[in-house]
């Protein structure tokens, strides 16, 4: 079996601009995704894998602490996401939207790889009580 992204060095990935580098962990977290429907764990296992090797690689080419920081969190999202052991395609989603957080290019992706979150139906939203015009 080929290993993917086997090759990549870390000089390689740091000629890769930040909003590169994080739509790329996008996409295979976008490939993660489609294997949440799968049967078998250990292709979406592999998939989440790669993700943190491709995250580990960016934290270890970044130069700016805050980013080294966020980006370490959100690989905790993703480590959480493999020891429970259990698929759950909320909290993977969750964790997709957020990465594609990290930059403006990544976040114009949205739409287009992550539904929208189903707006509120009438009547389940509390409305503010109208104010009452007799004490004004």
């Amino acid at each position: 079996m080929t290993v993917q992204h086997g090759g990549l060095t870390a000089q390689r990935w740091a000629s890769f601009s930040f909003d590169q580098q994080i739509l790329m962990i996008g996409n295979e977290m976008n490939r993660a995704g489609k294997l949440l429907v799968s049967e078998a764990a250990s292709p979406l296992l592999a998939s989440y894998e790669r993700v943190l090797a491709l995250v580990d690689m960016t934290v270890q080419v970044q130069e700016r602490p805050a980013r080294r920081r966020e980006l370490l969190r959100w690989r905790d999202l993703i480590a959480s996401l493999i020891i429970a052991g259990t698929r759950d395609p909320a909290a993977h989603a969750a964790a997709f939207r957020c990465l594609l957080r990290f930059t403006p290019a990544a976040s114009a992706q949205i739409p287009f790889v992550l539904a929208s979150p189903p707006a509120p139906s009438r009547g389940t939203a509390r409305e503010a009580p109208a104010p009452d015009k007799a004490s004004s």
